[in-house]
């Protein structure tokens, strides 16, 4: 696991930009963190780094919003809503497997909310802690490479 510590909202968008401008299609990326930690604000990072124009919201209540038209397409869900039984009938594998729809960036906001995961991911855990500052905790798995990111 990897820790970043982050100044402020900027360099959480900073981060994201990074990941936009760094990671392959294909890539999984599974947020967590309470509300207002800043999840939404690391996805806009990303596609601000992918070249997207479109002002990207959280898709609380549209469960799924789709971006196609950077480098490669961003798909930004949100599961806070829903419940795991309910994300099962979403077929959200489709959006990683690059099957049927063309692969790109996937975001999940509220990963924990997932009842199956996907062979590859980076987890993102943002956390405030009055004592420790704002930071974020990386952790690849499976075939992952933190590497492509130029952080480190």
């Amino acid at each position: 696991m990897t820790k970043l510590f982050l100044a402020d909202a900027e360099a959480t968008r900073s981060l994201g930009i990074r990941l936009g401008q760094s990671l392959p299609a294909g890539s999984v990326i599974l947020l967590s963190g309470e509300l207002g930690a800043g999840k939404t604000t690391l996805v806009q990072g990303i596609g601000e780094g992918l070249g997207i124009s479109d002002v990207i919201v959280s898709p609380t209540f549209t469960l799924i919003n789709e971006y196609p038209e950077g480098r490669i397409p961003l798909y930004h869900l949100d599961l806070y809503r829903l419940e795991p039984t309910e994300v099962e009938g979403l077929n959200l594998e489709s959006y990683w497997e690059g099957i049927e729809i063309p692969p790109g960036i996937v975001a999940i906001e509220w990963a924990e909310r997932l009842p199956y995961l996907p062979p590859s991911y980076l987890t993102i855990d943002l956390i405030y802690s009055s004592n420790d500052g704002r930071y974020v905790e990386l952790l690849p798995v499976g075939e992952f490479n933190l590497e492509i990111i130029g952080l480190f």
